[in-house]
């Protein structure tokens, strides 16, 4: 059996960089959604902006979770399976995206 366990950092780092789009996700939304209200668009429009913050809220909660099943799919040699996570970042960005769009058609 072949080992894929290396003793570098790079789950960390994985780790990390998961903690840097959560939060960024999070703390920006929130940011955009605050720039959009204070514009004067209806509060209405700032929806995905809520939604893609939350979405980055539930992925930085849901680091430590999924540092750990990181951790034991290397060292079992198991496949893991992240699309839960992919997709709730996905949904962010769409929401980003769509907040984005509507603050430009109406402004």
């Amino acid at each position: 059996m072949t080992r894929i366990w290396d003793e570098g950092l790079q789950s960390e780092r994985t780790r990390l960089a998961w903690v840097r789009t959560a939060a960024l996700l999070a703390v920006g939304s929130l940011g955009a959604g605050g720039v959009a209200l204070r514009a004067g668009v209806p509060p209405a429009a700032a929806i995905p902006f809520v939604l893609a913050a939350a979405c980055g809220a539930l992925l930085l909660a849901r680091t430590g979770i999924r540092y750990q099943r990181v951790q034991r799919a290397l060292h079992e040699c198991s496949p893991l399976d992240n699309r839960a996570d992919a997709l709730i970042a996905w949904f962010a960005t769409l929401a980003v995206a769509a907040g984005a769009a509507v603050f430009m058609l109406i402004r």
